[in-house]
């Protein structure tokens, strides 16, 4: 996909009301500090369009960009940061389950692990929610430019196997610092999203 305009159209915060939005969304979750700023601004070729902080916690709305007035990219609030008292995580976490169910064009559902890790606890309750919610998550690796190539198949594993992915899940390793998995994503968003095929279990 050629990025022509990106617009942060909507920010939406714990009471807000979500929009109903006419023109299909692809949403993207993780856990704090997993890489979610860099990828989106990667996605969009712009350097600081999602502000990125080497503190976690910073998302704390879902937040839509209007790109091209063709799709909506959702920044959902990352969850699991530590620090954050536990009645404002479950805010965040009443926020995001409100926008999977209450959103009508949500067309695809990426869930961002950290590749150097396994999977944590929040990151396997975020999979099985989703997977419960009838979304195929598709899964991006990132930070992949933090590993060497030899280790790569043996995290890719770690991940498949600690998350216990259904065989047909699709998993994009992901750089921000190389743009390695940009064009797999958009490829995705291409044919799935605004191609017309639907990923959502019937």
């Amino acid at each position: 996909m050629k990025i022509k305009n990106v617009e942060l159209e909507t920010v939406c915060g714990i009471t807000s009301v979500l929009p109903d939005n006419e023109l299909p969304e692809i949403a993207f979750a993780g856990k704090s500090n997993v890489g979610k700023s860099s990828l989106i601004n990667a996605l969009m070729n712009r350097k600081a369009l999602a502000r990125t902080s080497q503190k976690p916690g910073k998302t704390q709305t879902i937040n839509f960009y209007n790109i091209n007035q063709e799709l909506y990219l959702v920044d959902l609030p990352g969850y699991g940061y530590a620090k954050v008292a536990e009645a404002e995580k479950r805010k965040w976490g009443q926020l995001i389950e409100r926008y999977l169910h209450g959103s009508k064009q949500l067309k695809a559902l990426f869930l961002l692990i950290d590749i150097r890790h396994e999977p944590g606890t929040n990151d396997k309750v975020m999979y099985n929610f989703i997977v419960e919610m009838g979304y195929k998550p598709i899964i991006i690796a990132t930070k992949l430019d933090k590993l060497k190539r030899s280790q790569v198949a043996k995290h890719l594993k770690q991940i498949k196997v600690g998350l216990d992915l259904l065989p047909e899940t699709i998993l994009i390793p992901f750089s921000a610092t190389s743009k390695q998995g940009r064009e797999e994503i958009w490829d995705f968003v291409d044919k799935h999203v605004l191609g017309g095929e639907e990923i959502v279990d019937e």
